[in-house]
């Protein structure tokens, strides 16, 4: 019997040590993200989110979540806890420190621990499902799904959606970590519908271009046309503004098939410079009449014709090869607007005479409504309002 006592209390006393040692090593084996050499362009808070009227990044991480937790009070409490990590993500440290038991899991995933912040902005928004499974009452009129456009070829796995995290970065591991993160934090009450993975290569101050070659962001509202075309006023949404997503399958074997004179007809612009016709500056106006007229079927000219100007945030995407052989590529169309009316107004003028049709299908759609700013009183989190 001592003998069988003596052998367990041995035994204990090797595993308690060996979890000790284990706990011990932890605190080298996992260190904090390094520290940033460049200062944080884009600190979480501030009067609007960031990533809207901030200059795009490089990269995009969109992820979209289903919510299958219905008391409010449980989701305010996630969003109190991501407006802090979002906090630390944004600084280029880690979502939380680590723990020194290694007997957990770590925190933080760790794939951006050798990364700086790298830019990153993380943006926020609902949809009207939001409002309708917490039973809220304060939903604005404006939030509603999109209406079905002509063209539009929809796939049920990218329509609609809860939430929108849009995590944007000069690294694309910085942005997939951010959103990878934010996400294990909350999978007890939400789940992933779907997401994509962008690109946005640019040279300086130049305008992007998309997969087919072309300049996209031309005609952004500037700096002074921000608080009537992209900020909403008032509300439980105030100083935010609609995102509205779309994910358009370019059909690149067909256009890359088209001669140069038609795909400069397409676009209502050319290729080289991105100017209208007739012009020799990008940002020259698109004119509708006249000897410099646009093609009436051109992209550029339905969309200026609907009279409304919206903030283009746009990334290509490249997601392998489809069933039939071609590359599945595209474009994460994302755009922030004061009122969906003025996105609506465009899209409904592209219609069914848009050239552009011929070579994009739009195959996922979304409406998100982006929350205010956070300011640094330690009571304000993401989306407050709501919850008040």
């Amino acid at each position: 019997m001592n003998q069988r006592r003596s052998f367990f209390k041995n035994t204990l006393g090797l595993a308690l040590g060996a979890s000790a040692v284990l706990s011990g090593a932890s605190a080298n084996d996992l260190t904090s993200r390094i520290k940033s050499k460049t200062a944080n362009k884009y600190e979480f808070y501030g009067t609007h989110q960031q990533g809207i009227a901030t200059p795009a990044q490089k990269f995009i991480y969109f992820l979209v979540l289903d919510l299958h937790e219905t008391e409010p009070k449980k989701i305010s409490e996630i969003f109190k806890l991501w407006t802090a990590q979002s906090t630390n993500l944004s600084e280029g440290k880690n979502i939380e420190k680590y723990s020194s038991n290694a007997l957990l899991p770590p925190v933080d995933t760790g794939e951006a621990d050798s990364l700086e912040h790298a830019n990153l902005t993380l943006t926020f928004g609902v949809s009207a499902s939001f409002f309708d499974k917490l039973g809220l009452k304060n939903k604005p009129s404006e939030l509603a799904d999109l209406p079905h456009f002509p063209r539009d070829q929809l796939k049920e796995q990218f329509v609609g959606g809860d939430i929108c995290i849009q995590a944007c970065a000069d690294d694309p591991q910085v942005a997939f970590h951010a959103a990878r993160n934010l996400l294990r934090t909350a999978r007890t009450s939400l789940s992933p519908k779907w997401s994509q993975m962008g690109f946005n290569s640019f040279m300086g101050s130049d305008t992007p271009r998309n997969l087919f070659a072309f300049k996209d962001g031309t005609i952004n509202p500037k700096k002074t046309e921000l608080d009537k075309e992209v900020w909403i006023k008032g509300g439980v949404f105030d100083k935010g503004s609609y995102l509205i997503a779309r994910k358009v399958v370019m059909h690149l074997e067909t256009w890359d098939r088209t001669h140069l004179k038609g795909q400069n007809e397409t676009f209502g612009r050319q290729r080289a410079s991105g100017a209208p016709f007739g012009k020799t500056d990008e940002f020259s106006e698109i004119e509708l009449s006249g000897d410099n007229a646009a093609p009436e079927t051109s992209h550029a000219f339905l969309a200026k014709s609907a009279g409304a100007k919206i903030l283009r945030r746009s990334y290509s995407y490249a997601s392998g090869v489809n069933e039939r052989g071609a590359l599945d590529a595209g474009l994460l169309f994302i755009s922030f607007q004061r009122d969906p009316a003025q996105f609506i107004a465009i899209q409904s003028a592209l219609g069914l005479k848009d050239r552009m049709n011929e070579y994009i299908t739009n195959i996922g759609s979304g409406m998100f409504a982006c929350f205010g700013g956070v300011s640094r009183d330690k009571n304000d989190y993401i989306g407050k309002r709501l919850f008040s």
